[in-house]
């Protein structure tokens, strides 16, 4: 049971009677209830309840010494919540462990501890979390997902923490296939100022979707950081905008009006960002079709560039980038490049590349196939600019798509 705290504290002036775990909510954004708890350890000292952050991160102290302080910890919030007369509105219950703590006891025993106390308490695994832990695991990344398919087999839930940074890293999620992924919060927080930190969050999502994961975002401490996390696909939230870690349960409903305040937030801001779009791609798309009727008989075979240069004084400054392709990904015209505040440049050189390997191309030309109507992507980052952008795609003539990309004053989903 880790939790990262810049305290120290010497086990000589402590016993084992002072050690309690708390627990800090879980909520899930579907429910709005509170989904489960992350046991944390804690001790009584003569200044306070202190964090065992620190005791658990020390070198110095021996891994057997940590392992016996830990079962000492897993084993009463075990009992605690096996005890709770609430216990069946507790949801889960998360239980921090080492990778390498897992793996030697069961090399050493070929047991799990957490399973006897498990079936000690009563509680059903399937209401219980195993939260593999950041940290290095040097022996053959196959061998932990053996013993881990241990606790799997038994019923329990699997996820991985703090995805994203230190050593939890691709190649032990692709291994494990966890339940949960756990985002670390310092990459939440970089993604304010970065872009790059944003897209990478947003993979997390589409990783997670793949692999029939959820996304859990811990350390959210404001609204504005709960906002970030519904905008990057979280399924679950936890942190000091809830609760601190606690030493007892609180009712499941206790942040219901927070969570629905802020996914009512969301949902208005998405509203009114995808109304406006729907009203520039309809602009757009009549000032292309008045653009191609108009056309003259006869045009030569750039006739694409032509309907182009006609409408580039006409679109927004927002927009940077304009070009045709045919049904099968071939573009058919020159590409149109501006950057904002600068004159258009044409680049012929663009003609017959094949677009059809992006992954939108295909599910756009079906879906805009045999309609007069213009689509908008969802928000993503530009390959050349770097910009937040969306394009508006639409068809042209028989079999001719004209897209369109501008820079997303939002720069979210």
């Amino acid at each position: 049971m880790t939790e990262a705290h810049s305290m120290t504290w010497s086990m000589e002036e402590n016993t084992v009677d002072q050690l309690i775990p708390f627990y800090q909510p879980v909520l899930a954004l579907d429910t709005r209830l509170i989904m489960g708890y992350e046991a944390l350890g804690r001790i009584r000292t003569r200044q306070g309840v202190r964090s065992l952050g620190p005791f658990f991160e020390n070198k110095t102290i021996s891994m057997g010494e940590q392992i016996r302080v830990d079962r000492l910890l897993r084993e009463q919030a075990l009992a605690k919540f096996a005890a709770d007369p609430a216990s069946s509105d507790r949801g889960m219950l998360f239980l921090n462990l080492k990778p390498s703590w897992i793996f030697q006891t069961y090399a050493d025993t070929g047991e799990l501890p957490t399973l006897r106390l498990l079936d000690k308490y009563g509680v059903d695994p399937g209401r219980v979390v195993i939260e593999i832990t950041e940290e290095s695991f040097l022996d053959p990344m196959e061998q932990l997902r053996a013993v881990v398919d241990v606790y799997r087999k038994e019923g329990c839930r699997i996820a991985i923490d703090d995805v994203g940074s230190g050593f939890s890293n691709m190649d032990r999620i692709a291994l494990i296939q966890p339940h949960i992924l756990k985002i670390d919060i310092h990459m939440l927080q970089k993604s304010e100022l970065h872009s790059g930190y944003y897209g990478v969050l947003r993979s997390f999502s589409t990783l997670a979707d793949q692999i029939g994961a959820s996304l859990l975002l811990e350390g959210v401490e404001t609204e504005q950081e709960l906002q970030r996390a519904i905008e990057i696909g979280a399924r679950y939230v936890q942190g000091y905008l809830f609760a601190p870690a606690e030493p007892e349960f609180r009712p499941s409903d206790s942040f219901a009006g927070l969570i629905e305040k802020g996914l009512e937030q969301r949902r208005s801001r998405i509203i009114l960002a995808e109304r406006y779009w729907t009203s520039e791609a309809e602009k757009l798309r009549l000032i292309v079709e008045a653009a191609w009727e108009a056309r003259a008989e006869g045009c030569p075979e750039e006739a694409e560039d032509t309907v182009i240069e006609q409408i580039l004084p006409k679109l927004e400054a927002s927009c940077i980038r304009v070009y045709m392709c045919r049904e099968d990904g071939i573009q058919i015209s020159s590409n149109y490049h501006r950057i904002m505040g600068e004159d258009w440049k044409r680049e012929a050189a663009f003609r017959g590349l094949n677009w059809s390997w992006r992954p939108y191309f295909i599910p756009t030309s079906v879906e805009l196939e045999g309609t007069m109507r213009a689509a908008v992507s969802r928000t993503y980052t530009d390959l050349d600019s770097f910009d937040r952008i969306r394009t508006i795609s639409m068809p042209v003539g028989k079999r001719g798509l004209l897209f369109a990309d501008l820079i997303d004053p939002e720069g979210e989903s």
